[in-house]
């Protein structure tokens, strides 16, 4: 597994020079082309519509807005990335909705780098739909990011391939399900350059047998033949209420990586439904809420 083909969404929040930031430095160090990608926001089926009059002066001059807009988006992706040293990269503006959008590119694509949904919640929830819509592994940016690059720049604008982007110390969250397993199969590019992987399993003793014997034994002997050195942390989750319910997993974790300084979560997505996660909330929702950190996910 390796990233060489890498697809950045630029828009226009403020986070959206760190995406670029973070792909230009893992294009650097895994010989990557990296795609920036802004859309209008109009959906590609309106130009299925026979209702929609082609010819209407209206519609025409919303579209340039909204090109316009995009355009400007995008205006200082090439620098930002030849600035660091990135040789191969391309631009695109789509007509279309922005998750709508990404999913289809991103079939063309080894990962996707996304931001997280603002704060107060509004506009598209693009990491949701691109985990659910993509098939490819999807790597969050925080709302609050560094935007200063770790990787030094020669006078010449040759760069030093052994900058730390985007992890150091990387906590793995596992469940031992299917996107768990997808999820650490996916960021082994990112483990292998690691300087301190930790692997955490959360309520070990309620699945006795899913983990290995002692558990973490197997995910950790996978990762060693990877040649992946990591260590494991067992968590016991807050019991809660009357029936001692587990509490939440993805607090769990967000804590772990706060107390242990780490600085990338991996984590499969959505092992239930989205549908009865976006109804009853679950660790994809509560991560995708709360992270502070980047965050790589896969379904």
């Amino acid at each position: 597994m390796a990233y060489k083909t890498i697809l950045v969404h630029v828009d226009e929040a403020p986070h959206s020079a760190a995406r670029i930031l973070l792909a230009g430095e893992l294009a650097l160090q895994e010989g990557a082309h990296v795609i920036g990608v802004a859309t209008t926001g109009i959906s590609r089926f309106l130009y299925q519509n026979e209702t929609v009059d082609d010819n209407d002066p209206n519609l025409a001059r919303h579209l340039d807005i909204l090109r316009e807009r995009a355009s400007h988006a995008l205006a200082d992706f090439a620098p930002r990335l030849q600035a660091l040293g990135v040789q191969s990269f391309e631009q695109r503006i789509l007509d279309d909705e922005p998750a709508a959008g990404l999913s289809l590119m991103a079939r063309h694509a080894d990962l996707v780098i996304v931001g997280q949904l603002a704060p107060n919640g509004r506009g598209p929830d693009v990491p949701a739909e691109v985990l659910a819509g993509s098939g490819k592994p999807v790597l969050v940016m925080p709302f609050a990011a560094r935007t200063s690059s770790a990787i030094a720049v020669s006078s010449d604008g040759v760069a030093s391939p052994g900058g730390p982007a985007p992890a150091r110390h990387i906590l793995v969250g596992w469940n031992a399900s299917r996107e768990a397993g997808r999820a650490l199969q996916d960021a082994l590019p990112l483990l292998r350059r690691a300087d301190r992987v930790t692997v955490a399993i959360v309520d070990a003793e309620a699945r006795p047998g899913v983990f290995g014997d002692p558990p973490g034994t197997d995910v950790l002997a996978w990762l060693e033949r990877h040649g992946v050195m990591a260590k494991l942390v067992l968590a016991q989750s807050e019991r809660m209420g009357l029936l001692k319910r587990p509490g939440n997993v993805g607090e769990q974790l967000l804590a772990l990586a706060g107390e242990r300084d780490c600085d990338l979560l991996v984590m499969g997505a959505y092992g239930h439904s989205r549908f009865r996660e976006t109804l009853l909330g679950g660790v994809t929702r509560s991560v995708l809420d709360a992270m502070t950190l980047p965050l790589l996910m896969s379904h």
